[in-house]
């Protein structure tokens, strides 16, 4: 039995440690890892905002830290963990026996190669009696294949585009302030769904903390994710949010602050007025596109008539929300309902110009598919072509639980003829390292469970479907003994 001390308002402080073979050991540097989601960090920063500000805090750490990589006769690279409260006092975690994830911000502010440096301890190396003094500070995001907005739904599929503006270093220190780039995707990956979906690791340095947030804040701003779902807009809302700048983050800082809402940190950053105009940009580059082959009139944008006649219509899907895109291009310009002060400047299935109250705005635009995607400085957008004509094959039964992603269905709490109610868990997929709930969206009846357990499912694949329960039925008395899940 572990007796641990219960913190309210808990920070996740770790010491970077480097042992050699010769009896030194060095305590490189503290992290604060607070910021986490399902207890996983998502934002890593050195130095340590809590331990700054804390006279003797950060001697106390790396001598507790020092004691225990001694106690145990450790060699090499590793790290002691710490939760800490407000007030400084701190408590031991654990310690991992290996580089972290997160040791780029210490290889940052204290400019050693920490992967080159344990290769040479475990040669039979010896470490100077003193490590470097660290500069400045550094803060590294992970970029996850994952919805915030949605419980944190891993996503699969094709990354077709990658790319972080303003790199300076890729799996190397900085030498400067900039930009590092540690990932292993490029245009064209495949997320899969066997592995964890950190896609990247996103780290800035700077001479002061607030230079590292902005710094990474607008690269992260500014990148190009195309294929796939991601915590990105998450990131930027949380390196500028007031209490992030102010130092004040915990283990809770998600909970405290939320992520639904307009203004939740999981909103995505091109608002609803912004996915508006994105969504008549990308009806212009289809359009464009469209007509990019065309053997005759072909730097006419589809739609153009010599007399005003009736718009061309567009539905596209982003997220959850469906927009309608009218437009008309004749001989006096742009008209688009819904875009009254927009004038069209340039477009192509590339690039698309607009003038919009006077002010010239630039957005980069990629097709794949159905899939359209739209980039600019106000916001990057993701849609989705809706069908004009759908395939009736391709409709499903009212109330039907469609697998997300692929994987195996791990267990089932739910039998046909159970009465459930909305949020009950009907059964678990594992998938990327997590296993996901899927649950009744309403009060009903399971009236279907083509699955089984350990069986292996599709994206798309029917999973269960719960039929609303009739006003003036009653449920069964054996509906209302069925065992729950916990």
């Amino acid at each position: 039995m572990f007796c641990e001390p219960y913190l309210a308002t808990g920070r996740h402080i770790e010491v970077q440690v480097m042992a050699d073979t010769h009896g030194t050991v060095w305590a490189v540097g503290e992290r604060e890892c607070s910021i986490q989601r399902r207890h996983q960090k998502i934002l890593e920063e050195a130095p340590s905002p809590l331990v700054e500000k804390i006279d003797g805090m950060r001697e106390a750490l790396y001598e507790a830290s020092v004691a225990a990589t001694k106690a145990i006769g450790y060699t090499g690279a590793g790290t002691v963990e710490f939760l800490a409260d407000d007030d400084g006092r701190f408590f031991f975690l654990e310690m991992n026996t290996r580089l972290q994830v997160e040791h780029p911000v210490t290889e940052c502010t204290t400019g050693l190669d920490l992967v080159a440096l344990q290769i040479d301890v475990a040669n039979g190396g010896r470490l100077p009696a003193e490590p470097p003094a660290p500069s400045g500070h550094s803060i590294e995001v992970r970029i996850y294949a994952e919805d915030p907005a949605d419980d944190w739904q891993p996503h699969h599929g094709t990354l077709h585009t990658f790319d972080v503006p303003g790199v300076t270093a890729t799996f190397d220190r900085l030498d400067r302030p900039g930009i590092r780039l540690d990932t292993g995707v490029v245009d064209g990956s495949v997320v899969g769904i066997h592995y964890d979906p950190m896609l990247a690791k996103v780290i800035s340095w700077a001479p002061t903390r607030d230079d590292a947030a902005r710094r990474l804040a607008a690269a992260l701003r500014r990148s190009r994710i195309h294929g796939v779902v991601t915590n990105r807009d998450l990131l930027v809302r949380i390196l500028g949010h007031p209490e992030f700048l102010a130092g004040h983050t915990d283990t809770a800082f998600l909970d405290r602050h939320g992520l639904s809402g307009d203004d939740g940190l999981a909103a995505p950053l091109a608002d609803a007025a912004v996915a508006d105009l994105s969504a008549l940009v990308a009806s212009l580059a289809v359009s464009a596109a469209n007509r990019a082959d065309a053997r005759v009139m072909g730097g006419m944008p589809t739609g153009w008539r010599n007399i005003r006649s009736q718009p061309l219509r567009r539905r596209f899907l982003t997220g959850h929300r469906e927009i309608e895109v009218a437009h008309v291009v004749d001989r006096d310009g742009l008209t688009a309902e819904g875009h009254d002060q927009v004038d069209l400047l340039s477009a192509t299935a590339h690039e698309v110009v607009l003038d919009v109250a006077g002010v010239r705005k630039t957005f980069a635009v990629a097709i794949h598919g159905q899939q359209v995607f739209v980039d600019s400085p106000l916001g990057s957008v993701a849609f989705t072509v809706v069908d004009r004509f759908p395939d009736p094959t391709d409709d499903v039964a009212p109330g039907s639980l469609l697998a997300a992603m692929p994987g195996s269905v791990v267990r089932i709490a739910a039998a046909v003829g159970d009465t459930v109610t909305a949020g009950q868990p009907i059964l678990w997929i594992e998938a990327m390292k997590m296993q996901h709930e899927v649950r009744a969206p309403i009060d009903g009846t399971v009236t279907e469970l083509p699955v089984a357990e350990g069986e292996q499912v599709d994206v798309g694949s029917v999973l269960a479907v719960v039929t609303p329960t009739s006003e003036d039925t009653e449920p069964t008395e054996e509906s209302n003994t069925t065992e729950e899940s916990p």
